[in-house]
């Protein structure tokens, strides 16, 4: 894939359209990620396939600075009329930083008599860390007690009333919460999953009362049994929505008065886009949004170039993620805490952060990024992050008022960056700052030269990745040689190689253009929702017509969803799971069924299925012990065109046409320094090689190829790095 920089952006060709699915209503798209460091911009011409990319700093006190600047710059740099483009596609932490900062808004909660602190008790668990910490403390709610409110009323386990909802005491709450000043309301009545009516009546009352309040109930945000959790999710959603509604009506406000006519489509933590009214209503589905959207990236790749099992890396400015794709389809889990230092699918971790149940790709989020800050502790060990430098000032080499040492410092030291192509000439790197700033606070500290503190701390952020590698491969039953990683971000190709080696990973596969593949999953995904139902019934007693019901209704409001966001019926697909336990587990596992009628044999293969699942994650299965359906789930799918990879045209297999200079770069495994050539990868094509140890800059990333390594060029452009 052909590729040149135009004025800080880079054009070339990408995907042509995809026309089995639905045409897009205009020829142009674009996808802005915002992450910590940089703000990601991706504009596609679907008539040409070309692409224009553009990477702008990250304005972290108003991120939607960033945007729009990352947007109009982009378009500048094309030459495409504001007017032609009609869809913007969107990921953004904003919801998570709100949590994170603890920044939320004002917001009162609205339980059933006798469970007002159920926020408060929480549950019993507590991170593996901390499991013997004596001075842990739970994460505080995000809902102060005196703001948390009872009202008379009950259901049983089956939804039965056992006692009226008191309309007269929810109006006397909604008055209260009227004085108190709340921007928000989440409500959560027992047992309402299987009723929500009281749930509903309560929002009648907030909602006459104030107006001008947000008002969530856990019936419509998690309709799932277990109160806490379904409370959990729901106030994290009442407590962002306030200010992911504001932010989006400034992005889209932003946009109108650009002159760009577009809708905004925002991507969801499992995958897939919501409408901005959508992620308004229901900012809880948003908190990982932009590493979700790198795994969707990743899984468009692996699935177009025929590698189904996918290690997804994508390392930033600010965090490394890593997640699993099996069969082309990413892992999700709803096993999740935003605002601690676990991520979704970190085994061992939970009590540190707000549970949410809602569908979230199963990643692994660790602070290791190119901003990440090198420090020595106070027992005298070398440290690299969770703390990041970001955006402003960034790491020292920035040369914008930085201080302390990052990993970009340290590889820049190492010889691995091109200090006058750092963002294609953009930023001069500053390789003597960051010398200095390594040797004062590292190197001395330690007794050791700089290049060994600059080697030192790469290796302790590779160790931190490795094992993020790990935790979602072999700790969950997989072996990282059937899997190819795809490395990307801006510092992901940077380190990728070496991390593979270190894993046990065959091969690694680098995108053209791996700082903006985040952004590039932005429009290669579809439009998605989810529903789930829970049932908790015995599958030997199972009363297959009635399950057939639930999954008939699920999939009918799937599809006036959609079809209220303008899709074609010809476009939608849904997806059905089950999720099952052994009868006295506390968990469930996930079970796909094929959408046809529930027979005794379809139950039967569920089964099978629900067993050898259970074999796979935790090494046995008890086919003989009693198994129960807990939930019943849905995924609607309206299909959107995507693009597809266009070729390169061939070259043979020298590469020294591409070959532009030659630098030395610091190995330890060779002991050294070593020279190495230096390749400009937009002069590259199909079926050239380049010998390792070497260098592949581009204007967003740069690829380290270390000695007995060797990376390809495919016939889409894509480097792909194998042992020689």
């Amino acid at each position: 894939m052909s590729e040149r920089r135009d004025t800080g952006a880079s054009q070339g060709s990408f995907p042509t359209p995809d026309t089995s699915a639905r045409a897009a209503p205009t020829p142009y798209r674009i996808g802005v990620d915002i992450g910590g460091t940089f703000t990601d911009v991706i504009l596609v011409d679907e008539t040409t396939g070309s692409v224009q990319t553009a990477k702008v700093p990250t304005t972290p006190h108003d991120p939607s600075q960033g945007f729009l600047a990352g947007v109009l710059r982009t378009l500048r740099a094309s030459g495409v009329p504001k007017s032609a483009v009609r869809l913007v596609v969107h990921a953004t932490t904003v919801a998570t930083n709100a949590i994170i900062e603890g920044k939320v808004a004002r917001t009162g909660f609205v339980t059933t008599h006798g469970f007002r602190d159920l926020l408060e008790i929480g549950r019993q668990a507590r991170p593996s860390a901390g499991l013997y910490d004596v001075l842990f403390e739970k994460p505080r709610p995000l809902i102060p007690r005196y703001l948390c409110h009872e009202v008379p009323e009950r259901l049983d386990k089956h939804g039965l009333v056992l006692v009226p909802f008191d309309a007269e005491a929810g109006r006397r709450v909604a008055e209260q919460l009227r004085r108190e000043g709340v921007q928000s309301v989440a409500v959560c009545f027992l047992h309402s999953y299987r009723n929500p009516d009281n749930e509903a009546k309560m929002g009648e009352i907030l909602r006459a009362v104030l107006p001008d309040v947000f008002v969530s109930l856990s019936s419509d945000i998690a309709p799932e049994f277990r109160e806490y959790f379904r409370a959990s999710t729901t106030v994290v959603n009442a407590s962002i929505r306030p200010i992911v509604s504001n932010y989006l009506t400034k992005i889209e406000r932003q946009i109108a008065d650009a002159g760009i006519e577009a809708e905004l489509l925002i991507m969801q933590s499992g995958g897939g886009v919501y409408s901005a009214g959508g992620a308004a209503e229901r900012p809880v589905s948003m908190v990982e949004s932009g590493p979700a959207a790198g795994v969707i990236a990743a899984s468009f790749v692996g699935n177009a170039l025929g590698h189904p099992d996918i290690i997804s890396f994508d390392m930033g400015g600010t965090t490394a993620k890593v997640a699993l794709i099996q069969n082309g389809l990413p892992r999700v889990t709803k096993e999740y805490e935003v605002g601690s230092e676990s991520r979704a699918g970190t085994s061992g971790q939970a009590g540190g952060g707000y549970p949410i149940r809602t569908p979230v790709i199963d990643l692994v989020e660790i602070g290791a990024g190119g901003g990440s800050i090198a420090w020595v502790d106070s027992g005298g060990a070398l440290r690299v992050g969770p703390e990041s430098a970001g955006a402003d000032p960034g790491p020292v080499c920035y040369g914008k008022g930085g201080d302390r040492p990052t990993l970009t410092d340290a590889n820049l030291v190492l010889g691995r960056l091109n200090p006058h192509y750092f963002l294609g000439g953009e930023i001069a790197l500053d390789a003597d700052r960051a010398r200095a700033a390594i040797s004062s606070r590292c190197a001395e500290p330690l007794g050791l030269s700089v290049v060994e503190a600059a080697h030192a701390i790469v290796e302790i952020a590779n160790t931190a990745m490795v094992n993020a590698i790990r935790l979602v491969s072999v700790q969950r039953g997989y072996d990282p040689q059937e899997f190819v990683m795809v490395a990307f971000g801006g510092a992901g190709p940077v380190h990728a190689n070496r991390l593979a080696a270190e894993a046990g990973i065959e091969s690694v596969l680098i995108p053209f253009g791996p700082g903006t593949t985040s952004a590039m999953g932005l429009l290669v995904t579809d439009l998605k929702r989810e529903y789930s139902r829970t049932l908790v019934q015995h599958v030997e007693t199972l009363d297959a017509a009635a399950i057939e019901d639930v999954f008939v209704r699920l999939e009918s409001q799937g599809r006036c969803e959609l079809r209220r966001e303008g899709m074609h019926p010809r476009d939608m697909t849904f997806a059905r799971q089950v999720e099952l336990r052994y009868v006295g587990q506390s968990y469930e596992l996930s079970v796909a069924v094929p959408r046809v009628a529930l027979t005794a044999q379809a139950v039967s293969e569920m089964l099978r299925s629900f067993h050898r699942e259970h074999d796979r994650a935790y090494g046995y299965s008890a086919p003989s012990e009693p198994v129960e359906l807990v939930n019943a789930r849905v995924s609607a799918v309206g299909r959107i065109a995507k693009p597809r990879l266009r070729e390169l045209p061939a070259g043979g297999a020298d590469a020294a046409a591409a070959r532009k200079a030659s630098r030395r770069v610091y190995f330890a495994e060779e002991g050294g320094h070593l020279s190495c050539a230096v390749y400009d990868r937009y002069r590259l094509c199909a079926g050239q090689v380049m010998p390792g140890p070497a260098v592949c800059e581009e204007y967003d990333s740069t690829t380290v190829i270390h000695p007995g390594y060797r990376a390809g060029v495919d016939r889409f452009g894509n480097l792909l790095l194998t042992r020689s």
